[in-house]
């Protein structure tokens, strides 16, 4: 909140340089009468070189003094309210500033700021139609943009708190801030739908499956594999249920209690080519038959062609079995596929190896290491942006 708040700030004395370089012009355009005299003109310049100087509190009075000898002045309760808020007095900006767009409707920097200050008042309802009509004149605004989905999301509107996120990440996918808003809001969306799920039939099996999902998603693994095994004593013919659980014991490295739900599933499901292709990966990571393995990965690439994870498995188990120049039809598809997974090219290594193809093998295998060395890289980056989302959550 720290960060953002810092960057409130900016973007508000940003806008305030604009406000006053044209508050002379705008004056003669909007007032009545002559109100725009030369002892005001002296009270602005007055006022600009104590903002100019950090002495908010001369620039504040110098205003006030101006507004009292030119109370329909619109631009002046605009940069007078900028001052307030800056000094987070935010219940005179929110006065001030109302009253300058009572005289003025078309000032859209009084507009979002205003609606700035009644969130920060804690009036959701006064800001968001203001905030609104901000992005209306400027849709890519980010600070109006990401309090606008904070007021969403303190509404309960959701839906619309993710699209203006999601628009907000599209053009900042590195702000911290916003991917933890997102996830927030992504999580009270769960949240809902379980809860009206549960007030359907709270036994059935698609509430069960959705609360195994949600504590999956947060990898509570044990937990979510209760909520499975109750859907599928609901209804263990219903295609999806068993993968559910088969997923997780994949997920956990449960290998042997893998495969016995992922054949499950695919009673249910013959055509599912996921399945077939996860049954056969935990038969190779439990070490067992590669041959059993490499029967169901044809299966699969044969319904599912373009299912890369299964090409690399299936190049995986006919190199056990010896049979290197068969992999390597599917790991060059599966390298074009995705040419940065570090385990593509540490089995194309192999192959040229077996091949006799040194200088290729000694390529693949640097290639390797580069790869790998920079997804642990990666890793840790994640697990430092994380650290600073709780940080910044608390």
């Amino acid at each position: 909140m720290g960060l953002w708040r810092a960057g409130l700030r900016t973007s508000l004395h940003w806008l305030a340089a604009g406000l006053l370089v044209f508050l002379p012009a705008a004056a003669h355009a909007l007032q009545a009468g002559d109100e725009v005299t030369p002892q005001v003109q002296q009270l602005y310049a007055q006022a600009r070189a104590a903002q100019q100087h950090g002495d908010s509190a001369e620039a504040i009075e110098k205003y006030r003094a101006m507004i009292k000898l030119a109370p329909h002045l619109a631009a002046a309760y605009n940069n007078l309210g900028m001052l307030y808020f800056n000094d987070h007095d935010y219940a005179h900006a929110a006065e001030v500033l109302n009253r300058g767009l009572e005289l003025h409707a078309n000032m859209p920097t009084a507009s979002a700021m205003l609606g700035m200050s009644y969130f920060q008042l804690g009036q959701d309802g006064k800001a968001e139609p203001l905030l609104r009509a901000a992005l209306r004149v400027n849709p890519t605004d980010d600070t109006v943009e990401m309090m606008l989905a904070r007021i969403l999301i303190n509404l309960r509107k959701y839906d619309e708190a993710a699209s203006r996120l999601n628009h907000f990440l599209e053009r900042n996918p590195k702000d911290q801030d916003g991917w933890y808003l997102l996830g927030r809001t992504y999580l009270e969306l769960s949240e809902n739908s379980l809860k009206k799920i549960n007030e359907i039939d709270p036994d059935s099996v698609v509430a069960h499956e959705i609360a195994g999902e949600i504590d999956e998603s947060m990898h509570n693994y044990d937990v979510a594999l209760v909520e499975y095994k109750k859907a599928i004593d609901l209804a263990p013919r219903k295609p999806g249920t068993h993968m559910h659980m088969a997923n997780a014991y994949w997920l956990t490295g449960k290998w042997e209690s893998a495969e016995e739900e992922f054949k499950a599933e695919l009673l249910n499901d013959p055509n599912n080519c996921t399945a077939r292709w996860k049954l056969a990966n935990a038969t190779l990571e439990a070490n067992d038959s590669s041959e059993d393995a490499l029967t169901e990965l044809n299966r699969s690439i044969e319904r599912c062609p373009a299912l890369m994870q299964a090409r690399v498995d299936r190049a995986r188990a006919l190199i056990r079995l010896g049979k290197q120049a068969d992999a390597l039809p599917d790991l060059l598809m599966a390298e074009k596929d995705s040419p940065t997974e570090p385990t593509i090219h540490f089995l194309l290594g192999a192959v040229y190896r077996a091949q006799s193809k040194t200088a290729e093998a000694q390529q693949e295998m640097r290639t390797y290491g580069q790869l790998q060395r920079e997804a642990s890289a990666a890793v840790a980056a994640q697990a430092n942006d994380a650290s600073a989302i709780k940080s910044a959550a608390h």
